[in-house]
């Protein structure tokens, strides 16, 4: 089933119910109007066909980044059209909690917007996981407004880390850029345990998870989406894909990261003009959980069918090549992150990566 768990939802509350619903684009909403119920999802459309006869069965597990939740959301209800003998489950923990799940050998699979972080990778070793690491998407985070802030369409690299430095001086918007209003700025932005959180301070502050802490801060994006729609003093960020989906609601802010303001679209992140917030999205495959032939079908078909679906829930598709390299790394077994001693880099080349893989 695609899921979070019915008890889990049904604690949420209606307001918040009613917002994982609209996290979904709109043709999708329907797969969701009986939220919480257990959805048979299919795997397996890859293998020979000498084997189609022979439907799979078992539980493929995922859980982790909501960056990543739409497009795994999106895959496992195309895959399970082809094998409903099939159970697939993915839940939205957030990077860092999915990795909590994932390096304790509780899920299969983990969705996340960052690579593996040291302490994550040595707490898998600990416990015997190992894993593949196969880039899904480009994602551009997005520094968005309440569409009632007629002042802000651009913001420099340089205010944005004035603004969420750790011992941040900047409390009104005119503390950020002279002829702004007098009024306070209320910011909104991912929780810690995100991977969204990770690269954005990475990117804008220099340094992993080093931020101000008087910050409205959620893992569920469209908490800061409502957040932000409500509040007309509102600075946040996420995700592209959300603003995409909620563009009546949000204003965007063009980033000026050197080279003149631009605003994160399609082009801009996959050309990489859009810097230094474009950035891959991943998920991880325990390697033992990818000798089973539900999960091997299921990562196979999240491989070769992400380019259309993720452009149907608003990401941006990787180049066909990165997708055939991230095929072979996942056939080929490669366990370990490409960025094991680099982190979240920011401008990083996927092919090059993989391609290094071959030789």
């Amino acid at each position: 089933m695609v899921e979070r768990n019915k008890s889990e939802l049904e604690s949420l509350g209606g307001e918040r119910r009613h917002a994982i619903e609209n996290k979904l684009p709109k043709e999708r909403k329907q797969g969701w109007a009986a939220v919480g119920i257990v959805l048979a999802l299919a795997a397996g459309c890859s293998r020979p066909a000498e084997q189609s006869a022979a439907r799979l069965t078992g539980t493929v597990r995922a859980d982790g980044s909501s960056t990543v939740f739409p497009i795994s959301e999106a895959v496992a209800e195309e895959f399970q059209k082809a094998e409903p003998g099939v159970r697939v489950t993915v839940g939205i923990s957030g990077t860092g909690g999915g990795f909590k799940k994932f390096t304790s050998g509780e899920t299969d699979i983990s969705d996340a917007s960052r690579p593996i972080d040291p302490a994550e990778a040595e707490q898998a070793t600990r416990n015997g996981i190992q894993y593949i690491e196969l880039p899904v998407a480009f994602d551009g985070l997005s520094v968005l407004v309440n569409p009632a802030n007629d002042f802000a369409a651009s913001i420099t690299v340089e205010e944005l880390k004035r603004i969420w430095q750790p011992e941040s001086k900047v409390r009104r918007w005119s503390d950020v850029r002279r002829g702004w209003p007098d009024r306070e700025i209320h910011l909104y932005g991912p929780g810690t345990d995100s991977g969204t959180f990770d690269y954005f301070t990475q990117a804008i502050v220099g340094k992993e998870k080093s931020s101000r802490p008087d910050f409205s801060a959620s893992e569920d994006d469209n908490v800061l989406v409502q957040g932000i729609s409500g509040d007309r003093d509102a600075l946040g960020y996420f995700g592209f894909a959300y603003y995409a989906e909620n563009k009546e609601l949000l204003k965007l802010v063009a980033v000026d990261g050197g080279q003149g303001p631009v605003l994160p679209s399609t082009e801009t992140i996959l050309t990489g003009t859009y810097q230094p917030l474009s950035r891959p999205v991943f998920i991880y495959v325990n390697s033992k959980a990818a000798m089973r032939p539900e999960v091997q079908a299921f990562v196979r078909f999240y491989l070769t069918q992400a380019k259309n679906l993720t452009q149907e829930v608003g990401y941006v598709p990787l180049p066909d090549r990165v997708y055939e390299l991230a095929l072979q790394r996942f056939e080929q077994g490669r366990t370990g992150s490409m960025f094991a001693t680099k982190g979240s880099q920011v401008g990083m080349k996927l092919e090059d990566l993989l391609q290094a893989e071959q030789k």
